[in-house]
């Protein structure tokens, strides 16, 4: 963990969704941005006089690839302080003040388990993470089963490149849900999607990342099911 702030700079931005962007950004360092899949970084920004009224954190959504840029997906809350700045006045080749990686909300180093990955909106940052990592490092793993869920299908945040990766990967399974859509795919919440899917296993281990609600719902749901909290572990924002 890095607690010493730093200047990195804009290198591009995407518009994924009309409230979505990708913000791909650059540390100074020559030597690569290492981080653990699932870790995140704080920004300092100029929107309060008080320093911890400055800070924001996000989860890395791109996964260590051995240069110094990594890439942060954000929402825009436009009741808030951070993104409406963000949105509003970064551009490309602006500079930011930063610190980290940082967190504990990391795979382990052998995965001995089914792993079951539960987010909601930009909540997938970190499993992209995780997912782009053991993929491309070809690590052993049990299976993986990325649930994700949105309103619409306009809003499956990186849905072409995660199903190509499905492909590619026979243990992860990527299974996004849409509550307000009807489709090709499943349907609802996605509470509905990994009780089903969790039944008879037992020693599954649980990834939560998302809004306060849907991580209470889920902890509520598996411990009901007979998981222990040990099993269950999870990545608030907002």
């Amino acid at each position: 963990m890095s607690l010493e702030w730093q200047t990195g700079k804009v290198v591009n931005i995407i518009d994924e969704t009309p409230a979505t962007r990708r913000y791909f950004i650059e540390t100074p360092s020559t030597t690569p941005f290492d981080f653990k899949p699932g870790q995140f970084v704080t920004l300092d920004l100029p929107i309060h006089e008080k320093k911890n009224k400055r800070w924001r954190s996000y989860s890395i959504a791109s996964s260590p690839n051995g240069t110094n840029i990594f890439e942060l997906v954000i929402v825009l809350v436009e009741d808030g302080l951070g993104t409406p700045f963000l949105f509003n006045n970064i551009q490309v080749g602006d500079e930011i003040s930063l610190r980290g990686p940082a967190g504990v909300f990391v795979l382990p180093e052998k995965i001995e388990h089914d792993y079951f990955m539960i987010c909601t909106g930009t909540g997938i940052a970190p499993f992209r993470s995780m997912a782009q990592y053991l993929f491309h490092h070809q690590l052993p793993t049990k299976e993986i089963y990325l649930i994700f869920g949105t309103r619409t299908k306009a809003d499956l945040l990186y849905y072409d490149e995660l199903t190509t990766l499905q492909e590619k990967f026979p243990q992860f399974n990527y299974i996004p849900v849409l509550s307000r859509e009807s489709w090709e795919g499943k349907k609802g919440y996605v509470h509905d999607v990994y009780t089903e899917l969790c039944a008879g296993k037992p020693d599954a281990q649980f990834l939560l990342c998302g809004w306060k609600n849907m991580i209470d719902d889920a902890k509520n749901k598996l411990l009901a099911l007979g998981y222990d909290k040990k099993q269950i572990h999870f990545e608030l924002y907002g």
